[in-house]
């Protein structure tokens, strides 16, 4: 099935309907009428045994859900702007067609899924600013300008996730920003930042920056110095971030919901949240021809940066 609208458009630009049903596949379209899961869902009363899916992470982490709790199998083809959950599976995300090599030759493996009540991510839920972004009118249009509408608050510490979140190092009270990922980010060297070198730990990656007492000028770059102090590992080295990983991550607070962003996609959810991970959950068919995930770099070794595999 395929998102028409993923990338800017991408599945048109690359052919991929065409190409799926030229190698047997059905493919099935989302619309306004019928959503991802939806989709995926009829796929599996019809008989599918493998719910391929071309979009961006939002519809793949729909779909991702829906196979998971039939026991399908996945295929993911790269046709969002990002790829994130694509890119950390080795596929090559420049060329979303080759993914399509997984239905003559594919090689299944497992890997986690991160988990919120019924719902599931592949890539991560965050909180503060990007999730509020997401909540801007016409931000899929124009991103730079909800950003732009969200962001003063923030730089100038006047805005901050209402909440607690528990840590292994006590209790971080209001932070400015909140993201827990399913398995941990690297964040120890600048060319891999944000990359996942693996979805089969078992935990979650949870990163808090915290309020800090002054206004920091920059909020970006207060986030970048608090990593860099932070690092090489997880820990309570850092005044402003706390960086650890961990099976469960909850947030409690006062009010009664709070806004948050899914793989992308803006939601609201009721306190308290609590996320949790799923090991081995999703059944994933991949291509035998893949870049593949590099080997994760050591802190401090300029040549780990050379790693192969695409960054």
């Amino acid at each position: 099935m395929t998102n028409p609208r993923s990338g800017g458009g991408k599945p048109a630009r690359y052919g991929l309907v065409q190409r799926a049903e030229d190698m047997g596949a059905q493919v099935w379209m989302t619309s306004a009428e019928e959503d991802a899961a939806s989709v995926a869902r009829c796929a599996v009363e019809e008989g599918a045994q493998v719910l391929g899916v071309a979009g961006g992470d939002g519809t793949v982490s729909a779909v991702a859900a829906v196979a998971a709790d039939a026991g399908r199998s996945l295929m993911v083809i790269p046709a969002g702007t990002r790829n994130h959950f694509a890119r950390d599976l080795g596929l090559d995300v420049r060329d979303p067609a080759q993914a399509l090599g997984a239905l003559v030759d594919g090689e299944p493996a497992r890997v986690d899924l991160g988990v919120l009540g019924p719902r599931v991510f592949v890539n991560n839920v965050s909180f503060g600013m990007y999730a509020d972004a997401l909540l801007e009118p016409g931000y899929r249009e124009d991103k730079t300008r909800a950003f732009a509408a969200v962001a003063p608050d923030y730089l100038k510490g006047k805005q901050w996730v209402e909440a607690c979140v528990d840590t292994p190092w006590g209790t971080a009270e209001f932070p400015q920003m909140v993201l827990v990922s399913n398995n941990p980010y690297h964040l120890a060297t600048p060319r891999w930042l944000g990359r996942r070198f693996s979805l089969t730990t078992g935990l979650l990656g949870g990163i808090v920056l915290k309020r800090p007492a002054q206004t920091p000028p920059d909020l970006l770059r207060h986030l970048r110095s608090e990593l860099r102090r932070s690092m090489p590992g997880p820990g309570p080295a850092s005044e402003g971030v706390v960086v650890w990983s961990a099976s469960g991550v909850t947030l409690r607070g006062d009010v009664r919901y709070l806004d948050a962003g899914i793989d992308g996609e803006a939601v609201t959810l009721p306190l308290p949240v609590v996320c949790g991970i799923r090991p081995g959950a999703l059944r994933v068919l991949l291509p035998r021809d893949r870049p593949g995930i590099p080997p994760e770099p050591a802190p401090g070794r300029p040549g780990a940066l050379r790693a192969g595999g695409n960054g």
